[in-house]
């Protein structure tokens, strides 16, 4: 085994948000568990990565209780849960260690969301030295508001603002940032064959 899905953040907490109304992949736990099962057939480490804000009083606070993998996705004994505090499933948890005791030496990242813990995820696993696919549509994201709009508008003030970067096009700069620089960008069915 040298290679390793890693999975990220496809948790409750986003469900809970409601720009995920808006978001660019509704079906990503389809999508992953596809991925899931190629990975697992290949015989490589799957591993899971959640994201947590302790303290904050927030979705991402383990008090809320959705801190946990979405309805539909279920790890196997043995396949690593991992929980982050950054952005990257690297930082702060023991992934690089996992990997390395493993003989991993190549990635394939997909989880929410694209162009943050993802993205973020495999750039750094590049710049580790492992060689990295990412899997675009097995993530997802919501659209992004400018950062200097109002605080508590609604989704449908957030859509209409002719400031807020689309899902398409955050998907496609993601891909653009990352594609012969960072990683192999490619779809669940380039990856999996089906």
């Amino acid at each position: 085994m040298n290679r390793a899905l890693i999975v990220i953040d496809v948790q409750q907490s986003f469900l809970q948000r409601p720009l995920w109304q808006a978001s660019s992949n509704p079906g990503i736990v389809g999508q992953v568990n596809r991925l899931v099962a190629h990975a697992r057939d290949q015989g490589d480490l799957v591993v899971w990565v959640l994201h947590s804000e302790p303290g904050t009083g927030g979705v991402f606070d383990p008090a809320s209780g959705h801190v946990r993998l979405m309805e539909g996705l279920e790890p196997l004994d043995g396949e690593p849960v991992l929980t982050k505090t950054a952005h990257n499933a690297f930082t702060t948890t023991n992934l690089q260690q996992l990997l390395t005791s493993r003989g991993v030496t190549e990635v394939v990242t997909s989880g929410i969301r694209t162009e943050q813990c993802v993205e973020t995820t495999t750039r750094l696993a590049s710049d580790l030295g492992y060689e990295v696919t990412f899997v675009t549509d097995a993530t997802a994201t919501t659209p992004c508001e400018h950062w200097d709009a109002p605080a508590g508008r609604s989704v449908e003030e957030i859509l209409a603002d002719p400031r807020t970067l689309q899902t398409d096009d955050i998907i496609a700069r993601t891909e653009y940032a990352l594609a012969g620089r960072f990683a192999r960008v490619t779809t669940v069915k380039e990856l999996t064959g089906s």
